[in-house]
Order: C-alpha cells, then structure tokens, then sequence
C-alpha cells in the first residue's frame, strides 16, 4: 500500500511538473507571438509614413518642374514667393534658398532650387581658372604641385595616351592597387575629378555635387545664384566675404561687378572678375526635396529683426534631380536622379523668436 501511493505521488508530482513546463512554454510563446505583432505594427506604420513621405517629396518634385515650365512661358511666372519683391529679377531665386512653390508642397517638405549658373562647370573649365583655383586652395608657394597637378589634369582630358613632362596616363593608373583607365576626353560626372592624380588630395573634402556642374556651355558664375561651395573655391572670396555676398541677395539683386565691387575691395575683384558673369542664367538646374528635420520659419519679412543662420548637416540627404528645362510645353529632361544626395551647406533666415525657442 505505502508503494503505490508513493507510486502516485510520483505520477502527481511528475504530471504537476509537466503542467508548469507546458505554462511556461505557453507564456514565452505568446509573450514572443505579442512581441512580434508589436514589432510587426510598427513596421507596417514605419512603412506607411515612408510611403507618405515619399509620395510627398515626388509630388514636391513635379511641382518644382512645373515652376521651372512656367518661368519658360512668354509673361513669365507670377509666384506667391514672398521673397520675390517688385524689381528683383524672379529667376534669381533659384539659388538653394527655401522656397514656397507656386503649387504650395506639404508644410512638412522643403523644396530647394539651384541653377547650375551658379557651379564651376569642370567641363568647359579652361586652364587658366583651373590653374587658379588650386592655386587658391594650395597657397602660393605650391607651385611645383601646381605643374604637376595642371599636367595631370591636361593628360586626364586630352584625347591621347601621350604623357606630359609632369602629367599621369595609362601606365600609372593602371599601375594602381585598384587600377582603372583615364578618360582623356572631358569628364563625365563631378566625382571623376577625384580620380586624377593629386585632385582627391585637394578636393576631397569639397562637396562635390553642390560646387560643380557638367552642363551648360560657360565656365563663368553667376554670383546670384553661386553656392557657397563654389564660392569656397574661386579665388577673391573668403568667408567673410562669401557671408556678406548670401546676405545681400536675400533681398538684393547683383545687377552688375559694380554692385558687387560695393562688397568686395578692388584687390580682391581683379581675382574674382574673371570667373564672373552677373546677368547670366541656364536652363539647367538641381531640384531638391526632403523632410523637414524640424519646423523652421520661412524667410520673415522684416530681415533686420531676422536671425542668419548656417546649417550644414552631414546626415540630412534629399531626393534631388538635375532637369534641363527647354520649353513650357515640353516636359523637363530628366539628366540625373540621386534619392539620397547631401543637402548642401544652406543659409537658413530665422526669426529671434524662433530661434530663443
């Protein structure tokens, strides 16, 4: 009798256990089977705000193609941009200032324009200003690596294999750990330049995409629209005087070099006039949109109760294209997609409120 009751109490025991072991298992399923609809909710809203996000910014960007159409059309274009005061020239506000469409976008996307007037185009670059702008970024007694650099670039963008005193052609790029070919033609993209031998040293901290351009037929800048990227690399601007230029096109136009000798010193503009053709447009441009990082004002009214501002943040990217723009009748040429392209370092016009905020 003792025996099969303890027996029993063993079957009890073992069942009793069994039945702990299977809650237990139970629990840590549905605990796991809750946590992955959670994770699976949040998923599928992460997925539906993207979604919305990117059907804004698409939106976004056809508006800004239809801005740039209309400005095609023989009365131009009346905009509702604020900053488009009477007697300032409405072409000028495509220069990467933050703009209200006259398609208004989503409050919560930006839209930027720039005319490539305003980059260093490197495929119509001749030597002179290519000469100077290193000179500018090396200094003055860099005169050695300026040959060499100058010869380099000459050997990349001719259409021979012959090498120059000082110049790199097949041999040495193909004697490379990661070798590759020159073009020896013009350049094909702005990243190309980096490949030269030497250029990477000089301009790889440039942002490259927001100081240079391939189209257009001049190798001449329109201050109006210059990016400060740009700016950064003609000789006769520093940083002060590349501030002052941003600051008076906020509500100015540069009509001529005389409006722009009043900013800059005669020293300085006999450097600076070469690369200069004031009144000069294209019709070709960079569009950009992207989600605001944070509500900002757009450009108050009264600029002297205005705060300047500059942004420059590595991890904010825009869906951006490069269009020719031919007529008002003909949809843009779309040249270039980039859905994740740097924004470039922007002056951004703040109230004082906003900013004590």
């Amino acid at each position: 009798m003792k025996m099969q009751a303890a027996i029993k109490n063993n079957e009890r025991g073992s069942i009793l256990i069994v039945t702990l072991w299977t809650i237990t298992l139970l629990t840590i399923l549905v605990t796991a089977l809750a946590g992955q609809v959670r994770l699976s909710s949040r998923v599928a809203l992460f997925h539906k705000e993207e979604l919305e996000t990117w059907a804004k910014l698409l939106s976004a960007i056809n508006q800004a193609e239809m801005e740039l159409m209309l400005e095609q059309m023989p009365l131009g274009l009346v905009t509702i941009d604020e900053t488009n005061e009477a007697g300032r020239n409405p072409l000028y506000r495509y220069n990467g200032r933050e703009l209200q469409l006259s398609y208004p976008q989503a409050d919560d996307i930006t839209v930027r324009i720039y005319d490539h007037s305003g980059k260093i185009n490197l495929r119509e670059l001749g030597r002179p200003r290519m000469r100077s702008m290193l000179e500018k970024r090396l200094g003055p007694n860099a005169a050695a690596q300026i040959d060499e650099l100058m010869d380099a670039w000459n050997d990349w963008t001719d259409l021979n294999d012959d090498e120059g005193v000082n110049g790199a052609e097949i041999d040495y790029y193909e004697g490379l750990e990661s070798p590759y070919q020159p073009r020896n033609s013009k350049i094909e993209s702005v990243e190309e330049i980096l490949q030269i031998r030497g250029f990477a040293e000089v301009f790889g901290d440039v942002d490259l995409d927001a100081a240079f351009t391939l189209y257009g037929e001049s190798e001449l800048i329109n201050l109006n629209f210059a990016t400060k990227e740009a700016m950064e690399l003609i000789p006769g601007l520093d940083d002060e005087l590349i501030e002052e230029i941003l600051t008076f096109r906020q509500d100015k136009d540069f009509g001529g070099n005389g409006d722009i000798a009043q900013l800059v010193s005669a020293e300085n503009m006999a450097l600076l006039r070469p690369w200069l053709q004031t009144t000069r447009t294209s019709n070709y441009y960079t569009i950009m949109a992207y989600k605001n990082p944070s509500p900002q004002n757009r450009n108050p009214e009264n600029l002297d109760d205005a705060v300047i501002e500059w942004q420059d943040d590595e991890s904010l990217t825009a869906f951006a294209e490069i269009v020719q723009i031919s007529s008002f009748t003909e949809p843009p040429r779309v040249l270039k997609v980039t859905p994740y392209q740097k924004v470039p370092v922007r002056m951004v016009v703040k109230s004082e409120d906003e900013t004590s905020q």
